[in-house]
């Protein structure tokens, strides 16, 4: 599982793939479909289109003369899987502070707290 979140993290790590996925996410496109608003070469798209391949981020079909590419979903329900372990734990961490700040300043308020009120000594 890890080797595979390395790749696909590594492949979202280039801005120009992060937008491929996100046309993609639209519509399956061809290579010559993606390349058209970027000021690089077809070649350089593939390029691009192969790290994403090795990833698993995206599939090529063949639909008679057209080679179109397709996002593949699954691969995001692995990295959503992954982030919500983290955002879980983190969620939990959090609530474990507010729940010790809670006592705190319970703590605080109560009259047996070794926080009186001292002004009134001697008077």
């Amino acid at each position: 599982m890890a080797d595979q979140l390395t790749k696909v993290f590594a492949a979202l790590a280039d801005p120009t793939r992060r937008d491929m996925v996100a046309r993609l996410s639209i519509a399956d496109a061809t290579v010559n479909e993606l390349a058209e608003p970027y000021e690089v070469s077809v070649q350089a798209v593939s390029k691009h289109l192969k790290v994403l391949e090795d990833s698993g981020l995206v599939t090529r079909t063949r639909e008679a003369q057209r080679r179109p590419v397709h996002l593949e979903d699954n691969v995001f329900d692995l990295m959503t899987k992954w982030i919500e372990r983290y955002q879980r734990q983190a969620e939990e961490r959090y609530q474990r502070l507010d729940a010790v700040l809670e006592t705190m300043d319970a703590d605080e308020d109560s009259p047996t707290s070794d926080h009186r009120d001292t002004s009134r000594k001697g008077a």
